[in-house]
């Protein structure tokens, strides 16, 4: 007898068999064909080289191979169930690691409290965080994780428009002495603005269509160095109201410019949508961000 022939389906066979007595009632339990049932005992019997059952008019009796055969199905079975429940119960324990990328505006400004909390909340979780302006690649695995500002989040990534990032105009608070100026206004002062580089396409041409681009003198390849750029000079730059508003030394100067506001995604791999410990982080992100949000646009 070769006992490495022995498979998985091989005992789920003898174990049908055994349970109902008969290659259709087999065939029902497992959801196959009568004569799938009798092909597969036939090979297995023949390769084992023993009977495993004995046949008669009112169905299939084990012999005690056929009995020994379906005692190991069911102690496999067991086994395999037992596995599961472990594993779902670590799963349930939400312990593990959880990567995630989002940009280095939106980590400062944002999201370095939240992962605190929740840090806090879920000592047996641990976090990577990859702070990059940079989209890693999910389906890759680079993260599991992605939060970030997009108006196309892409079709292979599931996930939820948690909330939307609107910008207004700011300047210096010890330049700007009114906390609301009118947009008409401002296109005469000196503006820090976007480096090509920074790859913000929106920004660059709102402010090409209001005729800014000649007052523009000073350029800047990330949103956090814009607005370190505004709190050290007299020129107005756009920020993202979660930036400017809670930085003491910035004035907001218009209110948000619906034009420039855009989504802000939870964005995973569908593989992990089930993950406990991936729904913990991204329900607790969700509620934190737009809690700082709207608190944001209502300064």
């Amino acid at each position: 007898m070769d006992e490495q022939s022995i498979r998985w389906d091989d005992l789920q066979i003898v174990w049908a068999i055994s349970e109902t007595g008969s290659l259709s009632g087999a065939g029902r339990r497992l959801k196959v064909s009568h004569a799938t049932v009798f092909r597969r005992l036939g090979n297995l019997e023949k390769r084992l080289g023993v009977a495993l059952f004995e046949r008669s008019r009112t169905g299939y009796t084990p012999t005690p191979a056929g009995e020994d055969l379906a005692a190991v199905a069911q102690q496999v079975e067991a086994n395999i169930k037992g596995a599961e429940r472990r594993l779902a119960g670590q799963d349930l324990k939400l312990s593990g690691n959880i990567r995630i990328t989002t940009t280095d505006t939106l980590y400062n400004g944002l999201l370095a409290p939240a992962f605190a909390e929740f840090r806090a909340s879920y000592p047996d979780i641990e976090l990577e965080v990859v702070i990059s302006n940079q989209v890693h690649s999910l389906s890759k695995r680079e993260a599991d994780i992605a939060i970030r500002p997009t108006r196309n989040p892409p079709e292979t990534l599931v996930g939820r428009r948690v909330d939307t990032i609107e910008q207004a105009i700011y300047g210096q608070r010890a330049h700007w002495q009114d906390t609301h100026t009118p947009l008409q206004t401002l296109p005469g002062c000196n503006w820090i603005g976007p480096d090509k580089h920074m790859g913000d396409s929106a920004l660059e041409a709102w402010m090409t269509q209001h005729g800014l681009d000649g007052q523009c003198h000073y350029r800047v390849d990330s949103m956090l160095g814009m607005q370190m750029a505004v709190r050290n000079g007299a020129e107005a730059a756009i920020l993202p109201c979660y930036l400017g508003d809670s930085d003491a030394y910035l004035k907001r100067l218009t209110n948000p410019l619906p034009e420039l506001s855009v989504p802000l995604w939870i964005l995973i791999h569908p593989d992990l949508r089930r993950v406990s410990r991936i729904k913990a982080f991204t329900d607790t992100m969700a509620d934190y961000i737009r809690h700082a949000l709207n608190r944001s646009t209502r300064t």
